[in-house]
């Protein structure tokens, strides 16, 4: 049965009837609500050691210190914050075998008088499960939806109530942690980063958390590397980006090819700095999803592999390209770069074609097709055919020729070169085949780094008493 969500008033009583949470709130900026729910519904004493806020710069900087960036709504102030506090927290209460600590921070700009700014900001929770146990944090990542500085600020207070909940009574359900974020809010807010880190969550991997958040609506797109979760706003900020997408069930040595060729096409371009290109792999739900039903496991086979390449992985739930590059405006990407096979790229020319002919053809490309996008065309073998199609021979219908060869002709749409043909007769379905009937075949269409991981991990359902030991003739 679904399970019923509690709502903020019941989650705050039941947080401050409980004897043994105890802390400390630290709200910056539009984030002074969520203190404010725990006195509201009463018996807050047996919660609350202190609430604090620092609105004016000046202030802030003299508690918690000059913030390097400038950027006071920031990652690394909010783990500033934490580590302040906590530390005070530690000084003056001391020792205690009954109570577990924590310390709520935030930072947040709400949306401001103009709305030329949206509204965002950083929450995070340091918190003990067990008296005078060392302790767990959560951070997050929150974008505001709503059009009203006042509306933006109640959704923060929800929020943070859910957060401290959260850590408390669904500690054991990584699933439903990540949803109980967004009780009371619905689409009120994205989040599109967590973290959840500590000794009493060593078992639970920030890949699957990313999934979640996805998976269950709370944001269209996140990001993780091999070691946790990251933010765009962090390290691409202003700088150019290369988006791969695709299946990689499992990553083989065609996927390397497009990794590498295109990523040295695209840094090599006339007004990209190659100090500041950077290069991501997208896994859509629709590719996770293609049983009807999304495995956690078979994704961390897939975040295992591209994590082992050295990638960073975007997950999506996005079927085209738009809302992924409408993600990506917030951080003013200097140059987007977007690599699809040929097969691919001829479908989403056909779907714009056959949706659109209403009139509104020229509005549908040019919404995917802007300046400071690039599609960088991989080309592709005809399955059982040598015939090799690229960006240049691609058989768009006819009445969108003219419009392709525009593409094609201001380099919207690009060829990408360099690649090696030889490798082209690789399909991931295939090569799933091959290790799923024991053939030795498939080892030397992968990379090494992932033969040695399936083998290890039994990745895809690999069983190494399936694989047949290859004959040798000579």
């Amino acid at each position: 049965m679904k399970q019923q969500f509690k709502k903020t008033e019941q989650k705050a009583l039941e947080i401050n009837l409980d004897e043994n949470i105890y802390g400390t709130f630290a709200e910056i900026g539009a984030g002074q609500e969520v203190a404010r729910n725990f006195f509201q519904v009463g018996a807050a004493v047996g919660t609350i050691a202190k609430t604090m806020s620092a609105y004016d710069k000046t202030y802030s900087d003299a508690i918690y210190g000059p913030e390097p960036s400038n950027r006071y709504v920031c990652e690394n102030r909010v783990y500033t914050m934490l580590d302040h506090e906590w530390e005070l927290m530690e000084e003056r209460l001391g020792a205690d075998d009954k109570r577990c600590f924590f310390v709520f921070a935030d930072t947040v700009a709400a949306i401001n008088y103009n709305k030329t700014h949206k509204g965002n900001g950083w929450m995070g929770m340091r918190f003990q499960l067990t008296p005078n146990g060392k302790y767990n944090e959560l951070v997050i990542h929150v974008k505001m939806k709503d059009n009203s500085n006042r509306l933006q600020q109640e959704a923060i207070g929800v929020l943070g109530v859910n957060m401290i909940y959260a850590c408390y009574y669904y500690n054991q359900d990584p699933e439903q942690f990540v949803k109980s974020l967004k009780d009371s809010l619905e689409t009120r807010v994205e989040i599109d980063l967590i973290r959840l880190t500590g000794p009493d969550f060593d078992d639970v991997d920030h890949r699957l958390l990313a999934l979640y958040l996805v998976k269950n609506g709370l944001t269209e797109v996140t990001m993780f590397d091999g070691t946790r979760s990251v933010h765009a706003s962090e390290f691409l900020y202003k700088k150019s980006l290369m988006v791969v997408r695709g299946n990689f069930k499992p990553p083989t040595v065609v996927t390397l090819d497009v990794i590498k060729t295109s990523f040295e096409q695209f840094r090599n371009e006339a007004d990209i700095e190659d100090k500041n290109a950077f290069i991501v792999s997208e896994i859509t739900l629709d590719y996770l999803r293609e049983f009807g039903w999304i495995s956690d496991e078979d994704f961390i086979d897939r975040a295992d592999m591209l994590c082992a390449l050295g990638q960073t992985v975007v997950i999506s739930n996005v079927n085209n390209h738009q809302s992924l590059i409408n993600y990506l405006n917030d951080f003013k990407i200097q140059h987007l770069g977007i690599v699809i096979g040929v097969r691919e790229l001829l479908d989403i020319i056909n779907e714009k074609y056959y949706e659109n002919q209403d009139g509104r053809l020229l509005v549908a490309f040019g919404e995917l097709f802007t300046k400071k996008v690039k599609i960088y065309a991989y080309p592709a073998l005809m399955r059982g055919s040598t015939e090799l199609m690229t960006a240049d021979n691609l058989p768009v219908p006819d009445g969108i020729k003219f419009l392709y060869k525009h593409l094609l002709d201001s380099r919207q749409v690009v060829k990408v070169d360099g690649y090696n043909e030889k490798l082209l007769h690789i399909f991931p379905s295939e090569v799933l085949k091959e290790l799923h009937a024991g053939l030795h075949t498939w080892e030397e269409k992968l990379p090494s780094v992932i033969v040695q991981l399936i083998k290890e991990k039994g990745s895809f359902g690999y069983e190494e008493k399936n694989q047949q030991v290859p004959v040798n003739d000579h």
